[in-house]
């Protein structure tokens, strides 16, 4: 290697080593009301809380995803998907630790009806529950005798059913679990908790990604991340809450603007992880049940996905690219997500 050729590489190293430094450096606004929280329309006044701020809990994460909420415990949990990792950040002292190493390059995360933990894997292609003694039960693995792809993201129902996105992410390269072949197509399942098996509730997505109930559990928002741009369908749950139909476009992403993960408050809005396109659409877009976007939270990440928690489920928790972040909102979560 030359002269010119290390001052190069020097250089790269530089930039790769300023953008987590910069990161580190982010602060919270000093003014009231944040203005990282935009209205864009009107209706959207009555959820900011004028005296409540951003704030960054944790840092120094690869991918964090799949953020769920333990209220009895006071904590929060995520993943750190390419360092095979599941993350707490506890309330009372704010002190950030490893919940469990290896996790089989965990991504999404939730609760059943029993409080107990559920979470895809990515290495092991299945979805697990975690019962109340830590040990793991496998709750799905393989279809038609087949293994899954690499269950991305999941929501349990009132019913106790648990709905989940299976795309090919993990299995396309070595970052978030081990190359594989994909041998089914992108489904997305609904495991029954009196039959223990799976099916097939919506095979026609193109890599289907976040999902999330209505407050009513009468519709079925689900991200389609590959088209482009991506899109956000809303589907009606039928027979009894067991299928779905229609599947019509909700929300349509501007262009460069990526979906990922979602959830629902109990008004019935869409909040959204956003980014990875165009410069400030990083953070949480907001959207009406009609699909019209009312708000953002900019945040100088991009924001994978999200959870509603808190004593009063009113603190959003916002997975970024390497960093968790939260705001305290004027409205709750919808029970399920």
């Amino acid at each position: 290697m030359n002269r010119r050729e290390f001052l190069t590489a020097g250089s790269a190293l530089t930039a790769l080593v300023a953008l987590p430094r910069a990161l580190a450096q982010w602060q919270p606004s000093q003014r009231y009301p944040d203005p990282l929280i935009k209205i864009i329309d009107p209706s959207f006044a009555k959820y900011r809380i004028a005296s409540a701020k951003v704030e960054k809990l944790a840092s120094g994460l690869r991918w964090a995803e799949g953020p769920v909420w333990f209220g009895d415990g006071r904590y929060l949990l995520w993943s750190d998907i390419p360092n095979n990792r599941i993350m707490r950040w506890d309330e009372e002292t704010g002190a950030v630790s490893v919940f469990r190493q290896p996790s089989n390059n965990a991504n999404g995360n939730t609760r059943d009806r029993q409080g107990r933990l559920l979470s895809c894997e990515h290495l092991t292609r299945r979805v697990t529950r975690t019962e109340y003694d830590g040990s793991i039960t496998v709750i799905a693995e393989k279809f038609d005798g087949k293994p899954l792809n690499s269950p991305n993201d999941i929501v349990c129902k009132s019913d106790g059913s648990i709905w989940f996105t299976d795309p090919p992410f993990g299995v396309l390269g070595f970052y978030e679990g081990e190359m594989a072949k994909p041998e089914l197509p992108t489904n997305v399942y609904r495991w029954d908790p009196a039959s223990k098996k799976i099916s097939v509730v919506a095979s026609d997505i193109s890599r289907p990604n976040g999902l999330a109930f209505s407050p009513d559990e009468s519709r079925l928002y689900l991200i389609e991340a590959g088209v482009s741009p991506r899109v956000i369908r809303a589907y009606d749950v039928i027979s009894g809450g067991t299928q779905i139909s229609g599947g019509h476009t909700l929300i349509t992403a501007e262009p460069n603007g990526t979906p990922d993960g979602l959830r629902i408050d109990v008004d019935g809005n869409l909040w959204c992880g956003w980014g990875m396109g165009a410069e400030g659409l990083d953070g949480v877009a907001v959207f009406n049940p009609a699909g019209k976007l009312i708000g953002r939270i900019d945040l100088p990440e991009r924001c994978a996905n999200l959870c509603f928690g808190g004593r009063h489920r009113n603190r959003l928790f916002m997975c970024g690219s390497t960093s968790v972040y939260s705001l305290f909102v004027n409205t709750q979560g919808a029970i399920g997500g």
